[in-house]
């Protein structure tokens, strides 16, 4: 079965076509050089962090082993959807198997669901270290802290499971054109020949459940946190406290913001172009930010690096 074939409905579906952006190629070109030199750096910064903790013995505590886990959780997220996206850019035919589309999707929700409770986690660790300084040796143990890794990793890869294989088994009715960049529910769902309600609710619900359970726990946890830091006697504390929490929740808004505009509210029939720009935001952008943000400023992981760039150089 041809995949540009208007009117043909089957559920055997060799391929789909990811539309992308309609614009002219030397548009479409210049796309490509800046995600690709976004991937890249979101790549390389983040498999610095990756490298620093690994490396640097003095990293093994558990912020950094959050931060560690974090950042090679980001290489893969924005792995899932960044090469494909890149390749479209510049082809002509845009096209992606079924088999490749789905495990894009499961992918992609899976890693992003998996950034959630790991964000959440490193929420707790905050709260711990801040509000609970006296208890935090004892609680956030290396034992508890790779439990919180693994246990957001799994809930992550398993949640998504259930909608993604139902919608894999519904027939899908021609041209077979997702007007997106990704495999997305929502293009995908329009797709569909026959109504499909119970599996697009429980697909939104289960957004929704991830996206507010977790930020609900993020929240509270930084707002019992700005308590403490503004009973902090010491200046120098209350400005590092902040800084480190204020860095971290600008990233998690920007995060959680374009999150909740595509997948808790899709019954606000958000347009094309506005789903591609904020996929595009949330996939390639915010991921570049999260070394710069959370590490790179950070004296301990910068002294790490500049240990690892030494060794290189002498060898």
């Amino acid at each position: 079965m041809n995949a540009s074939e208007p009117d043909s409905s089957s559920p055997y579906v060799r391929e789909f076509i990811l539309q992308g952006f309609s614009c002219e190629w030397k548009i479409q070109v210049l796309l490509f050089s800046l995600f690709m030199t976004t991937y890249t750096l979101t790549v390389t910064g983040n498999g610095a962090i990756v490298c620093a903790v690994l490396c640097d013995q003095r990293l093994r505590t558990p912020m950094y082993i959050f931060l560690g886990n974090f950042s090679f959780l980001e290489i893969w997220y924005v792995s899932s959807t960044g090469p494909k996206m890149l390749i479209n850019f510049l082809s002509e035919k845009k096209t992606i198997s079924f088999a490749g589309c789905f495990l894009q999707f499961y992918f992609f929700f899976s890693l992003g669901g998996s950034e959630c409770f790991l964000l959440t986690a490193m929420a707790f660790d905050r709260y711990l270290a801040i509000c609970r300084p006296l208890h935090y040796p004892n609680i956030m143990t290396k034992n508890f802290c790779s439990k919180l890794v693994i246990t957001s990793w799994i809930c992550g890869f398993v949640l998504f499971v259930t909608p993604i294989a139902l919608m894999s088994q519904m027939p899908f009715c021609g041209p077979y054109v997702i007007d997106h960049i990704v495999c997305d529910p929502g293009p995908l769902f329009a797709l569909i020949c026959s109504s499909a309600p119970r599996t697009q609710l429980l697909c939104y619900t289960l957004s929704s459940l991830v996206i507010f359970g977790n930020i609900s726990v993020i929240l509270s946890s930084y707002a019992l946190v700005l308590i403490a830091v503004l009973h902090m006697p010491s200046a120098t504390g209350r400005h590092k406290a902040f800084s480190t929490c204020g860095f971290h929740l600008a990233v998690v808004s920007l995060f959680y913001g374009s999150l909740m505009v595509m997948y808790v509210s899709p019954s606000l029939g958000h347009s094309a172009g506005m789903q591609k720009v904020a996929t595009l935001f949330y996939a390639m952008v915010t991921p570049l930010f999260n070394p710069l943000i959370y590490s790179l400023r950070n004296k301990e992981i910068k002294a790490a690096l500049r240990k690892i760039v030494g060794s290189l150089n002498i060898a």
